[in-house]
Formats: C-alpha cells, structure tokens, sequence
C-alpha cells in the first residue's frame, strides 16, 4: 500500500504531511456521496448561496459548471481559530506497536494523523490552528497562526510525539487542562484527543477543568479515543492472559472470558456517564475509534465549523 511506505520505521510518521493530505484529499473526493454534497472541492472558498442574501458575491462561473448557486468567500470571513490539544500519556501509546500504518495504529498514532488531517482542512480555509500537548507535564504549546511555516512546525512536532517511547507514569490531566485554558484568550473551536483515563476521584476535577476550556465562549468536542475492539469488547481470547495497568505499571493475571460480562458492564456505564456529564457542560462528545476511519473526525469539525462561524 503507497501510504504504508511513509511510516517511519520507529513506530513514527516520516511524512504526515502527505499522510494527512492524501487522506482528506480522498475524503474530499467523496463528499458528493454524503451529506456534504453542497461542498465542493473549493468549498474552502465558496459557500452555499441562501435566499435573500446580496448576489453581489455569487461565482457565476462556478454556477456554470456545477448549476448551483455558491457565493465567495473571502479571507476575514473565513478566518477561524482553531487549537488541537492532545493527550500524550503512557496509556494513549496502547497497543505497543513496533511500526504504525492506516491499518495498525495505536491511541496516539490515530490522534496525531487526525489532527494532521484537521490542520489540512484549516489551511484550505485559511484559518488559524494551534497545539497543546500533554503528558505527566505539560509539553508543548503554540498558539494559533494561519502561517505555512508554522503549519509545517505544528508537523514536526506531532511526528515527534508518535516517535516517543512513554514511560509508565500517570497524569494529571485536568490540570494541565486547566493551564491551557489559561492561555486561549480569544474564542475558539478546540478539538481534545484523549482516552479519558483517570482515577474516579478526579472525575470531578477533570470535568471543571473541562469547563474551564468552554470559558470565553470557546466550543469544545472531546474525540474519546480508544481501541474499540480491546479496551470495550475486552476480545482477548480465551487463552490466560497477563494485564499492565500502562499508567501504574500493576499486574495482574486472569482469563478474559471471566470477566468480559462483568468488565462491559462497567464499561457501558462509564461511557453512559460520560456522554451524559458532557451534554451536561454542552461539550460535544464523539466516539474515535482507531480501527475505523478518520471520516467521522473530518465530519465533526465541517459541522461544528458551520456552527461556530
């Protein structure tokens, strides 16, 4: 396969760029078969002309080819501000994966090709996008700039972190939440990658700092990251198995099928509780698989875009 020759042979992307651009660029290809038939592949430049508004600004020429009504738009109209956050701790690294592909990735190979493919769609739209990303410790930010140059920094940074080897450690993450909402000032769409691991005792904490990020009227959708088929299936097989806690490092031998009944309801409720503390504090909540395409990634943002301008 022509992608899976550029994945680095550490585990990391060497070319996410065109990674990421070729995945949109199939996306793109394929909105006339979806609910986005109204986008065309500039839709980065045009909107869909509704009834009543000036004719002023209508591409009569698009009109020609595509006998729709779509009317330009410009720079500051399409000027949007846009920051990705990532969770980069010791349990986003699950599985353990030698090399990486579209096929095989891990928690945190899956969020860096997403926002990847994210920051392919703000720069056909000329918007402006930013990076956080934490672990143990807060380890990366930069603020939101619509420049190539730093586009391609934002690159070099989420290639770095697919290449890291995490060391079993826990994190704090509403904490660190809670320092970049300090730093967002001015009203943006923020997308979190996370798998949402954390003590119960935190729950509270990590939901205010959630909040936190919904000051100053930011928008904010949480991609719930996992590995659908082991962390909520539990499909192990039946052979005995040995189980590492990645963030404390416990141990623990057993049979999966013992537990599976047990361990999905748990599961069911903590996602069931989830998504309802979510509609609570008016976070968008989606479900991101790493075994299934990054087509409802891609989706979620053309919609919440729409929302948020």
């Amino acid at each position: 396969m022509k992608l899976e020759k550029e994945i680095h042979k550490a585990g990391g992307f060497s070319n996410l760029d065109l990674l990421a651009s070729q995945v949109v660029e199939g996306f793109i290809s394929g909105l006339h078969k979806s609910p986005f038939h109204g986008f065309s592949a500039e839709f980065a430049e045009h909107k869909v002309y509704n009834n009543g508004e000036s004719t002023r600004h209508i591409d009569w020429k698009l009109y020609a080819k595509t006998d729709k009504l779509y009317t330009k738009r410009y720079e500051e109209e399409t000027n949007l501000r846009c920051h990705l956050i990532i969770d980069n701790s010791a349990s986003m690294h699950y599985p353990s994966l030698k090399t990486q592909d579209l096929e095989h990735l891990n928690k945190i190979g899956f969020s860096v090709l997403a926002s990847a493919c994210l920051m392919q769609i703000l720069k056909k739209q000329r918007d402006a996008v930013g990076l956080s990303i934490y672990s143990d410790k807060y380890e990366y930010y930069a603020p939101e700039k619509g420049s190539e140059r730093h586009r391609h920094m934002l690159l070099n940074v989420l290639e770095d972190t697919v290449r890291q080897e995490r060391k079993t450690a826990a994190t704090e993450t509403y904490r660190y939440l809670h320092q970049i909402a300090e730093k967002l000032k001015r009203r943006s769409l923020i997308f979190l990658f996370s798998d949402m691991f954390q003590p119960d005792v935190e729950e509270a904490k990590l939901f205010e700092a959630l909040r936190h990020l919904k000051y100053n009227k930011h928008e904010l959708i949480l991609f719930h990251v996992m590995d659908r088929e082991k962390e909520y299936e539990f499909d192990f097989g039946d052979q005995p198995r040995r189980f590492t806690d990645v963030e404390t490092g416990e141990k623990i031998d057993l049979f999966s099928s013992n537990v599976k009944e047990s361990y999905r309801q748990m599961v069911d409720q903590y996602f069931s509780d989830l998504k309802l503390k979510c509609g609570q504090y008016g976070i968008k909540y989606v479900e991101a698989d790493i075994n299934a395409s990054f087509k409802k990634i891609i989706t979620t943002y053309l919609i919440e875009r729409q929302k948020f301008v």
